[in-house]
């Protein structure tokens, strides 16, 4: 039976003209160990000690970010580590939600995109064997019933039809919430993930308070991003950050593609006219 490990991390629950961010990195346990080991020797050679953030990124330490930045990406190019967006637009605003779904939104949404994001569904099938999937989120901010039902939910993935004639395995221990501090892939796809959410929400744009220039930590910002969207192509030519990545082979495209993003847009929805923007 072949293992993975899917890493999850969420950001910008209510941004400007995009919210809702989720992103995950999906790995072959086997792989794990040469991963992690590539990535802290590169902290290590950068004297990167603490965790690795996209809110900690200055001026001072952007080319470092950037080196580290550059050799996750030639894991991802390499299909060493799947990355998978996820988020919603402003303009979209979901309708017909009861009490239960908007008490519920940041799990339902967490939910979707495990479900659906990766395209689990999709792998090439394995006689007799299947797989197995361990999930590791970065710590969930709502209560503890919550967290359990969630996971709960998570677990039961294993018997959703398209998953189960795959031979998908997801047990009860299988689904655990981490500190991304002792998780370097996650530092990683934490990086990636702001530099989305800033992007679209054009954070890039603000100005210090009071005067019509911008901080150093927003240009620096700024370039880092440019510099993941640069790698981004590298892959995906013309690639549009602001959308879902298209499927020119079909759906097993949502499996096989090393970087994609996902749109969510509700089934039921109305359009708010204001909170459009140009990608």
């Amino acid at each position: 039976m072949e293992s993975f490990i899917l890493y999850c991390d969420e950001s910008a629950k209510k941004g400007k003209y995009f919210s809702n961010f989720y992103g995950g990195a999906l790995i072959k346990a086997r792989d794990r160990e040469e991963i992690n080991n590539m990535l802290i020797n590169k902290c290590e050679c950068l004297n990167f000690f603490s965790e690795l953030k996209w809110t900690k990124v200055t001026e001072n330490y952007l080319e470092k970010y950037i080196e580290f930045i550059d050799l996750y990406f030639n894991l991802i190019s390499a299909s060493k580590i799947k990355i998978r967006i996820m988020f919603t637009q402003n303009v979209h605003k979901a309708s017909n939600l009861n009490d239960y779904h908007e008490e519920n939104r940041y799990f339902l949404l967490y939910y979707q995109f495990i479900k659906h994001a990766f395209g689990l569904q999709y792998i090439e099938p394995k006689e007799k064997y299947g797989f197995h999937l361990s999930a590791l989120l970065d710590e969930l901010p709502e209560k503890d019933d919550r967290c359990k039902e969630f996971k709960e939910y998570l677990n039961s993935l294993e018997k959703y039809p398209p998953f189960r004639r795959r031979g998908w395995q997801i047990s009860e221990n299988d689904v655990a919430d981490v500190n991304s501090k002792n998780h370097i892939i996650l530092q990683g796809l934490d990086i990636i993930l702001g530099g989305m959410q800033f992007r679209l929400n054009d954070k890039h744009k603000e100005k210090i308070p009071g005067t019509s220039n911008r901080g150093k930590r927003t240009i620096a910002k700024e370039k880092l991003y440019k510099y993941i969207n640069k790698r981004i192509r590298s892959i995906y030519p013309n690639f549009n950050i602001g959308i879902s990545t298209g499927r020119p082979n079909g759906h097993t495209d949502r499996w096989h593609h090393p970087y994609r993003h996902w749109l969510f847009i509700p089934s039921e929805r109305e359009y708010v006219i204001g909170h459009a923007k140009n990608t």
